[in-house]
């Protein structure tokens, strides 16, 4: 986990999981085994999160004034969205998760993602018209 802080905050999260749960362990064994499996998901998905990745402004220099569309006024009607659709769109399109991870981090099926996806570009397809490309 890189540091000693996000460390205990995964082990207090995997506990946590645990006693929020409603899984009957066979045994020792299994418990232990869910308690190692619950903590390395929890521990994969904190260091997936867009919090903890470390760009800089300039590794992003290339993509101003690359295509026809505004980034700024793109990014600010994505963030006008419902949140179900905001959401997905800034991990698939602003972060590069694939629908798959997508779902994986919010937990529900790859095919209410997509959905989401479609939706959300028909939505910005309407506010932003001409100059929105897919």
């Amino acid at each position: 986990m890189k540091n000693s802080a996000d460390t205990e905050d995964a082990v207090s999260d995997a506990f946590l999981k645990m006693i929020k749960s409603d899984v009957v362990f066979k045994n020792a064994e299994h418990e232990k085994a869910w308690l190692i499996r619950t903590a390395a998901n929890v521990c994969k998905n904190t260091l997936k999160h867009w919090w903890r990745k470390n760009n800089t402004l300039e590794e992003f220099e290339h993509v101003r004034g690359s295509g026809n569309i505004e980034i700024d006024s793109t990014l600010e009607a994505v963030m006008k969205l419902p949140d179900k659709y905001k959401t997905v769109v800034y991990l698939y399109y602003y972060e590069r998760y694939t629908g798959a991870e997508i779902s994986d981090i919010l937990q529900k099926p790859h095919s209410t993602i997509r959905n989401y996806l479609h939706e959300a570009r028909a939505i910005l397809k309407k506010q932003l018209g001409e100059d929105f490309y897919e």
